[in-house]
């Protein structure tokens, strides 16, 4: 029962982005781990930019930049 956790930003990902995700990440496990589709779990967490730091600035302040 595999489970996968996304984490991307909260700008501007798509309903489409995101199924494209769910299943391309669900085909890899079937694929590479034989895992069953029925069983396998992704769950994308939205992130906002204020809440996600990189080289030690949110990435709010680096968008800005």
């Amino acid at each position: 029962m595999p489970y996968v956790n996304i984490r991307v930003t909260d700008e501007s990902v798509t309903k489409a982005q995101k199924q494209a995700l769910i299943k391309g990440v669900t085909d890899l496990l079937v694929e590479v781990l034989g895992k069953n589709p029925s069983t396998t779990f992704v769950v994308i967490d939205e992130v906002n930019t204020d809440n996600w730091g990189i080289a030690g600035e949110q990435v709010t302040e680096l968008r800005k930049k």
